[in-house]
C-alpha cells in the first residue's frame, strides 16, 4: 500500500490516483523494483484536492484518515505502508523531514510504515529519483 498527500488535478478529475507525470514516474519506479502497480493499493490522506492545490489542513486530513483511510488500511491489511512525502509521513506517523528519514521503517500501532519521497518532488528535483528508486527496492525486499 502507498499513501500520498492528496489528489492532483488529473486525479481529482479521473478519480484515479497518480495518473499525471508523477504517476508515470511512480509506475516506472514500481516496475523497475520488480513489483506490479496493479498489486499495490494507492491512495491519499485526503480524498479530494484542496483548493488551489494547497497542503491539506489538519482537520481535513484527520477527518479523512478517521473516516476513510483507517478503514482502507484495515480492509487491505498491508504488510507495510509506503508513505509518499512529508504530508503523509507526518499525518500517519508524526515524523518530519523526508530528506532525513526516507528509507526508514517505523512501527506505529502494530503497522509498519516506510518514509519515501513523493514522486512529484522527484519530478521537480530529478536528483531524488535514484533515492526513490533505492527506497522502493528496499520496500519490495521488505514485502518479500
Amino acid at each position: 500500500m502507498l499513501v500520498g498527500e492528496a489528489p492532483g488535478e488529473k486525479e481529482d478529475q479521473t478519480g484515479k490516483p497518480f495518473v499525471g507525470r508523477s504517476g508515470r514516474l511512480l509506475t516506472d519506479i514500481i516496475t523497475e523494483s520488480g513489483m506490479d502497480r496493479r498489486d499495490i493499493y494507492i491512495t491519499s490522506i485526503v480524498k479530494c484536492r484542496p483548493e488551489n492545490n494547497r497542503l491539506p489542513r489538519k482537520l481535513e486530513y484527520t477527518t479523512c484518515i478517521g473516516l476513510y483511510l483507517n478503514k482502507q488500511i484495515d480492509l487491505i491489511n498491508p504488510k507495510i505502508i509506503g508513505l509518499l512525502g512529508n504530508s503523509a509521513i507526518y499525518a500517519l506517523i508524526g515524523k518530519k523531514n523526508v530528506t532525513k528519514i526516507h528509507g526508514n521503517v517505523y512501527e506505529v500501532d502494530g503497522r509498519k510504515y516506510m518514509a519515501l519521497f513523493h514522486p512529484a518532488a522527484a519530478v521537480r528535483f530529478r536528483k531524488l529519483i535514484p533515492q526513490l528508486e533505492e527506497d522502493m527496492l528496499k520496500l519490495k525486499n521488505l514485502i518479500d
